[in-house]
């Protein structure tokens, strides 16, 4: 069986990722799907650090072949925070999606806008021997201060493409799996996970 472990357990990246590769032949799995509850910390300097380390966790706990990801919100002036820690960035203890956006627009509040800004994903692709491949994306736009959409997660109500005048939380999904940063980092993956898959 061409089984494919996502490792995550957020429904927005499922959605995405199983959309992404429909069409590549792969059987996709979530860890909810064969029992696996797993915590890792994702204390790496680099999002590719992070990617390996959660897709060679799932990987060793399955014996899948697993992908994982890591991606973050690059806000120039506020010199590419909160990058790696865009998920822990807002200090309210469990904090929301709509807690993060609020703490992100308060930052920003005395820069001059345009807020150019980048979202960046990084894709692991790890078999149970250990080896790994890395892929990444990025989406260019900037940050607006009031919210629009809601067919995305994290931070994308507020960032803005202006080469479609939408913010990541307006697009269609199929518009998404086009111009995202995680749609491009797994377009990059594709051709390798054939390769490991015989497809």
């Amino acid at each position: 069986m061409n089984r494919l472990l996502l490792a995550t357990n957020n429904k927005g990246k499922v959605a995405e990722i199983k959309a992404l590769l429909d069409r590549t032949g792969l059987t996709l799995i979530t860890p909810a799907d064969i029992g696996l509850a797993i915590e890792v910390a994702e204390d790496g300097l680099t999002y590719a650090e992070n990617a390996n380390k959660k897709a060679t966790a799932y990987s060793q706990a399955s014996g899948y072949i697993a992908l994982g990801d890591d991606s973050g919100l690059e806000v120039d002036a506020l010199h590419g925070q909160p990058g790696l820690h865009s998920h822990r960035f807002c200090p309210i203890p469990d904090a929301t999606d709509a807690d993060r956006r609020e703490f992100l627009l308060d930052k920003l509040k005395e820069a001059p806008r345009p807020w150019k800004a980048h979202f960046h994903a990084t894709v692991a692709v790890v078999l149970p021997s250990g080896e790994s491949c890395i892929t990444n994306g990025q989406c260019d736009g900037e940050i607006i201060p009031e919210e629009r959409g809601s067919n995305g997660f994290g931070y994308d109500p507020i960032f803005f493409i202006p080469e479609i005048g939408q913010t990541m939380a307006e697009l269609e999904m199929e518009e998404k799996n086009r111009l995202s940063h995680r749609a491009r980092a797994i377009q990059n993956a594709i051709p390798i996970l054939k390769v490991i898959f015989g497809l």
